[in-house]
């Protein structure tokens, strides 16, 4: 069983944040790798959005969904609604709860960055994928983000955003990284795509939403519990962190992007 501690934890902001995701906007380089009637898995599915959109692009194929916590599945099926090739368990990255060779396609999304062993996931991975499947994953680069008008209050943010998933044993700029990690859990090079991609956000309405997410996740998520349990940030420091963002949310000329990488690994 792992013990690795999730940074973000599922408050309502982070859910909020997770449920806009789709396959079109979180997994794009995906698409042209899925076919009808094949049988995935989203490994670390949360509240479900893009495992439910994947079982409608290979139905009548088999999508089922895992994750961690008890909680965040009971919402993921209850927002799969009746749709009928979906399913949600719970189920650790680090010890999948499925035979070998079971699914043409792995996927995981936002989920590498939070481990402490990613090599040891992505082996895991590819154990329940049938040979010549596809592990897919695609994880954000922190350090690579970038904004504008510049903020010293984001910088803070940044910064305090590293020193806790660096408590946690994890690694804030997984994008960057997740080549040499496929490469070292042991798939075939010449089986290997890797790219980038973006998220950004520049109008009105999206900047709002992202830097309202933000300014309440940084005082009321599993990400302020733990900034302030290891003596990093306290109450105060935090609000201030959220006035950033709620200033920088204001600004007209706005801008913020969220790099991505992303690998499809043969099996």
């Amino acid at each position: 069983m792992s013990t690795d501690v999730y940074t973000h934890g599922h408050h309502e902001s982070v859910l909020r944040s997770h449920r806009w995701r789709t396959v079109a906007n979180s997994a794009a380089y995906l698409v042209p790798a899925l076919e009808r009637g094949q049988r995935v898995l989203d490994v670390g599915c949360g509240p479900g959005t893009v495992t439910t959109d994947l079982a409608g692009r290979v139905s009548p194929g088999h999508v089922v969904g895992v994750d961690s916590s008890a909680a965040v599945i009971e919402i993921a099926q209850e927002g799969a609604g009746d749709v009928a090739n979906v399913e949600f368990r719970t189920g650790d990255a680090m010890a999948l709860p499925f035979e070998d060779d079971t699914f043409d396609v792995v996927h995981a999304h936002q989920v590498l960055q939070h481990l402490s062993d990613p090599v040891s996931a992505l082996r895991e991975m590819r154990r329940v994928t049938r040979p010549g499947g596809l592990v897919a994953v695609r994880d954000a680069d922190y350090s690579a983000m970038t904004w504008y008008p510049l903020s010293a209050g984001l910088d803070e943010w940044l910064t305090l955003y590293h020193e806790v998933t660096d408590a946690n044993g994890a690694e804030a700029d997984a994008g960057r990284r997740l080549l040499s990690w496929a490469r070292e859990a042991g798939f075939e090079p010449s089986g290997i795509t890797s790219g980038a991609d973006a998220w950004c956000y520049s109008t009105p309405e999206e900047r709002a939403w992202w830097s309202g997410v933000w300014a309440e996740r940084v005082t009321s998520s599993a990400f302020a519990q733990q900034a302030v349990s290891y003596g990093l940030a306290d109450d105060v420091a935090l609000e201030v962190l959220a006035d950033a963002w709620r200033t920088w949310g204001q600004a007209d000329d706005a801008w913020f992007a969220v790099l991505h990488g992303w690998v499809l690994a043969r099996a």
